[in-house]
């Protein structure tokens, strides 16, 4: 019972930071194997955004997604969209409009992930965004459908903890927030900036850095791609991911069933489940 109040109180947290109330950011959410360390618009995209209704009346969804980040969104050898977000995205459609093909996926990158919601080119941007309060006031987020965070990889079997990084070289991107949150967690640690995640690869391969710090749902692809470095057992940060919508009342309706489907995800156990088959990290009940 306690492990379901804290639950709900994360989710009706989350529904007064979509309505622009206010923004937190939790480190509980269901099963989730992991510590938490304390502490311009694509022209490609012809339609346009549309209120519940006309929604219906159309029949699809047009949803923002990521196509190059395993396990959230990538294509597959045969160039088929897959993973947890596009999974997400198919059981909105599901629920929305009675079928998981009722949807036209958009690849957008990073910077344009809030730009097509903005345009009304996009009913929703499902594409690894993390809430913040400065993000909130210009759309509304959905309650979060997994909590990201601050990880770290390494080749070192021996490595178990982040104390046993305490003396190491860390590898970091170039003005990331991870720089912050390492510095304070693992001060003697020595940092070097990389630029991409390919030359974080290859200081690794030369042993010119004993781990990388980045986001886990990242990371999580790295290890799957790369099976011989493995993530260390704890979080350093917690970040909650959520759908980007519109703002304004004719959206009402769309926020309401969205925030209410993946309430019942969440509840039933649906998105812990699917994360984990990602090889997402999950968060234990049992850590307190």
């Amino acid at each position: 019972m306690k492990v379901k109040r804290q639950l709900l109180l994360i989710i009706c947290s989350f529904f007064l930071a979509s309505m622009n109330i206010t923004g937190i950011v939790s480190d509980r959410w269901g099963n989730f194997p992991f510590v938490i360390a304390r502490s311009a618009v694509p022209q490609a995209i012809a339609a346009h955004a549309a209120d519940l209704p006309e929604i219906k009346q159309r029949g699809y969804l047009l949803v923002a997604v990521k196509d190059n980040l395993r396990p959230l969104g990538y294509r597959d050898a045969q160039g088929n969209l897959q993973g947890l977000e596009i999974e997400l995205a198919r059981r909105l459609a599901q629920d929305l409009l009675g079928s998981d093909n009722a949807i036209r996926f958009q690849a957008v990158a990073n910077r344009d992930r809030l730009a097509v919601v903005l345009n009304n080119q996009v009913d929703f941007t499902i594409a690894n965004v993390t809430v913040t309060e400065s993000r909130a006031r210009l759309i509304s987020f959905s309650l979060p459908y997994y909590f990201d965070g601050t990880a770290m990889i390494t080749k070192d079997s021996s490595a178990q903890s982040l104390s046993n990084f305490a003396a190491r070289r860390i590898a970091v991107l170039q003005g990331s927030s991870t720089i912050s949150t390492v510095r304070y967690l693992i001060p003697s640690a020595q940092l070097i900036g990389v630029n991409s995640y390919m030359q974080a690869y290859s200081l690794l391969e030369a042993n010119a850095a004993d781990a990388f710090a980045a986001d886990a749902s990242v990371l999580s692809g790295w290890v799957q791609e790369y099976p011989q470095y493995r993530l260390l057992p704890t979080l350093l940060s917690a970040e909650p991911l959520a759908v980007v919508m519109p703002k304004g009342l004719q959206y009402n309706a769309l926020r309401q069933q969205v925030n209410a489907a993946i309430a019942r995800y969440l509840s039933e156990g649906w998105l812990q489940q699917r994360a984990r088959y990602w090889g997402l990290p999950v968060q234990t009940r049992s850590e307190n």
